[in-house]
């Protein structure tokens, strides 16, 4: 059974593009779903308390996950910290999610990661896919999801790596401009991991 690692920048349509695998019967591990899921559990909350104390949690014991995106995304050396917590258990479910898919006999399936490259994700699949779009539609996608400024968007691309150097590194490349075809993409690669 292949795994494919599917990925792409801030507004790319990434997860818009795992949705169609999804629709296709293709199983598909959304990591950021999962890294909330493994960040609520009492095994991180530990951790989180020992390195931040009360400053990231409410009153009620759930994590003031704004506090804690203050802190991490203003030092570097923070956010490796709470990745080295988060990416480990996550990387352990994911594990156990292929195996059981393995046992389901599915052909391939999708791991779908914004941060794939960055995080070492790629090393536990077999083939990468970057979804991508020219930065204006990107910018404008972002803006009407999460109501930002451009400004704002483009900083957040900015801290994330290049597309060029995404679509470099990867496998394949699903081009999810407003011109493009993309289900005629997504079937064609659809194909190719089935057979």
């Amino acid at each position: 059974m292949l795994k494919i690692g599917l990925t792409g920048g801030i507004g790319s349509g990434k997860t818009t593009i795992a949705n169609v695998f999804s629709a296709l019967g293709i199983p598909v591990f959304f990591a950021d779903d999962e890294a909330k899921k493994v960040l609520i559990t009492n095994r991180v909350k530990k951790k989180l308390y020992n390195k931040w104390g009360n400053n990231v949690f409410f009153d009620n014991g759930d994590i003031d996950k704004a506090s804690l995106a203050e802190i991490v995304f203003s030092n570097s050396n923070e956010l490796k910290y709470l990745n080295s917590i988060i990416h480990p258990e996550m990387l352990l479910n994911f594990e156990k999610w292929v195996a059981e898919k393995k046992a389901q006999n599915f052909n391939y399936v999708i791991l779908e990661a914004a941060i794939l490259f960055d995080a070492g994700f790629h090393k536990y699949v077999d083939k990468t896919i970057c979804v991508s779009a020219p930065d204006e539609e990107r910018i404008k996608r972002v803006i009407n999801r999460d109501d930002v400024t451009k400004e704002q968007v483009k900083s957040r691309i900015n801290s994330q790596w290049l597309q060029g150097r995404i679509i470099d590194i990867s496998d394949y490349e699903i081009l999810n401009s407003e011109e493009d075809m993309v289900l005629e993409q997504i079937l064609k690669l659809h194909n190719v991991f089935r057979s």
